[in-house]
């Protein structure tokens, strides 16, 4: 497994009300985590590859749906992937100096626990092309929808 990554089983507490899941335990994080993000992802989306040279940290949490999470070692070339949602229900607490993305396998929300409080004026966000050799064979997708930042990394 790539270095400091962690995959977080998450629990599923069921009864005839619905369910309850913890997302995010501070004390079982290398970090506390400072900001949370929800974005809403259309099948077929590619979200990444990106890193942070500063330090931020990300804790992904798929909570509807099925995201493919992509993890690349800058550094060894290691990748690392896995699908995370309704019927893997994990965390993936990912260092920042790996880049990192994730493939919306259906329409899904997804959530980033943040260790650094985004800063507009000074964004420490760095791209590589999610079609990069070293995972382009990872995704399901050969014509992802990217935004225009993650076209401009390709």
């Amino acid at each position: 497994m790539i270095e400091g990554l962690q995959r977080l089983p998450l629990r599923r507490f069921e009864d005839a009300r619905g369910w309850l899941m913890e997302l995010r335990r501070e004390s079982a994080l290398p970090r506390q985590t400072r900001q949370t993000n929800l974005s809403f992802s259309r099948r077929g989306v590619i979200r990444g590859l990106h890193y942070h040279e500063r330090g931020q940290d990300d804790l992904f949490v798929c909570i509807q749906g099925t995201a493919r999470v992509v993890v690349l070692d800058r550094s060894s070339g290691e990748a690392y992937t896995e699908d995370i949602g309704d019927e893997n229900p994990v965390a993936l607490y990912i260092p920042g100096r790996h880049a990192h993305g994730f493939e919306a396998l259906t329409d899904l929300l997804f959530l980033y626990h943040v260790t650094e409080e985004y800063d507009a004026a000074s964004p420490d966000e760095h791209e590589i092309p999610w079609d990069d050799p070293r995972v382009k064979h990872l995704w399901s997708t050969t014509s992802p929808t990217l935004s225009e930042r993650d076209l401009a990394a390709s």
